[in-house]
């Protein structure tokens, strides 16, 4: 069954839209978590308790909800900032609105997995480290995260695989990602369920190119560890 080329032209439209936006949301979810495991872990009470304030909330609340509350809430509250500065008001695109809230949502979960992470490398590791003589940094970058990716990345994958499919959320706030794309195309062609059917292998497609690159970097980080069979 042939696509005429503006439907065409519109789903790939589409699925170049979801794909920016899965890997914007990621690098920002990643440094997010990342963020807020160290201070989780390394932070002290307080600010331990706001980091973990932060995941308790976030995961406590449908992503649904949360996405549309901070799409509406970050324009309210640049727009009062803005005002108060004395600025022109600054318009936040629904491809932007859509990357900080995703990054913001999927942030809480990276940072659960990443302080899974820290806590499974054996604190004698970096004692060790630091009685060689190596800073705090170096213990950090030479020592901790590389053995920490090796447990996070199973997190890592499955955080990754839903959020690819959560992007499709986005699509409520307006933003012209797959499910947009397959739906007024859908509409417009009366096949709808031809295109939805084309925008849900997209997202399997996705997810499988994923998969085997994860497996690629868990041997990578795994080069000279030997699992133990049961």
């Amino acid at each position: 069954m042939q696509i005429g080329a503006g439907y065409r032209d519109m789903l790939l439209s589409g699925m170049s839209t979801t794909l920016l936006l899965s890997l914007s949301a990621l690098l920002l979810a990643l440094v997010i978590g990342l963020i807020m495991a160290v201070l989780k872990q390394f932070g002290g009470r307080f600010i331990g308790g706001v980091a973990t304030l932060y995941t308790t909330v976030i995961r406590g609340i449908p992503d649904i909800a949360l996405m549309l509350l901070l799409y509406y809430s970050l324009q309210i509250w640049l727009n009062n900032f803005t005002d108060w500065l004395g600025w022109e008001q600054i318009e936040i695109s629904p491809f932007g609105a859509g990357v900080i809230a995703l990054g913001f949502i999927f942030g809480a979960y990276f940072t659960e997995t990443f302080r899974g992470a820290f806590m499974a490398v054996s604190a004698g590791q970096l004692e060790a480290g630091l009685a060689y003589g190596l800073t705090r940094r170096a213990c950090f970058s030479r020592i901790l995260f590389p053995q920490m990716m090796r447990f996070a990345l199973p997190g890592i994958a499955n955080n990754w695989l839903v959020m690819v499919k959560a992007t499709a959320l986005v699509s409520l706030v307006g933003l012209s990602d797959i499910t947009r794309a397959a739906q007024d195309a859908g509409r417009g062609s009366g096949k709808i369920l031809l295109f939805l059917f084309i925008s849900a292998a997209f997202y399997l497609a996705v997810t499988t190119i994923s998969s085997i690159a994860i497996h690629f970097l868990s041997r990578r980080y795994s080069a000279g560890v030997q699992e133990l069979m049961a």
